[in-house]
């Protein structure tokens, strides 16, 4: 960006107040023509705003944001990423996957696993890309464009080098924390959604069960 172009956009925006929080310097106006809210880029969240990380970068206010043409209600009042509750509708904050309009999780929770998943972003239930990426930024959330978290992570390493070690608050493996086999109890799960921490399955109940996520997530 030019100086002198900053320069007056920041001149500009310093006369106009967020619809939000009230406070001057504005510097977004939703695009539809006829609509002259502005407001600020971390009030959008609050004022149930939508600004498109993509293509012509638009931003929307709450009466003008695009909505999700799906109108599947969720089968399971659960977010598929967090676990906790989600609303019995599509909202802004309640969001589905266009493809499996199965796996309904909360904004929030999608954001957050966009940015960590960055070029491996997909559905975490169906594992849909294109049309769940394309709806998702359509949407709002923005779309890291760097590896997986996990991946890029020293602390983690490369996938296939990935966490093992049991974080179970009672390890019940003799051999350690660091013991793990291919199948059976002493198998190592990782988290599902963060891939930094692991347990036994033996350690924490899991003989019969395929995913397991850690308390943090």
């Amino acid at each position: 960006f030019l100086v002198r172009d900053t320069r007056r956009v920041i001149q500009e925006a310093a006369k106009k107040p967020c619809f939000i929080c009230r406070k001057m310097g504005a510097t977004i106006t939703c695009w539809e023509t006829e609509c002259d809210r502005s407001f600020h880029l971390p009030c959008a969240p609050q004022g149930e705003c939508v600004t498109q990380f993509f293509g012509l970068y638009r931003s929307f206010c709450w009466e003008h944001r695009p909505q999700q043409a799906v109108q599947a209600s969720p089968r399971q009042n659960t977010c598929c990423i967090c676990l906790d509750s989600v609303e019995d509708k599509i909202s802004y904050k309640t969001m589905v996957c266009p493809a499996c309009q199965d796996a309904h999780f909360h904004r929030h929770c999608m954001q957050r696993l966009a940015l960590h998943a960055g070029t491996r972003f997909h559905c975490p239930c169906c594992q849909d890309e294109d049309l769940f990426m394309m709806e998702m930024l359509t949407m709002g959330i923005r779309i890291s464009k760097r590896p997986v978290s996990w991946e890029s992570n020293h602390a983690v390493g490369p996938l296939d080098q990935s966490h093992r070690r049991c974080n179970a608050s009672m390890c019940l493996c003799l051999e350690g924390r660091e013991h793990t086999e291919e199948e059976g109890q002493w198998e190592q799960l990782l988290c599902r959604s963060c891939a930094a921490e692991s347990t036994h399955r033996h350690c924490s109940s899991l003989e019969d069960i395929s995913s397991w996520e850690c308390e943090g997530c």
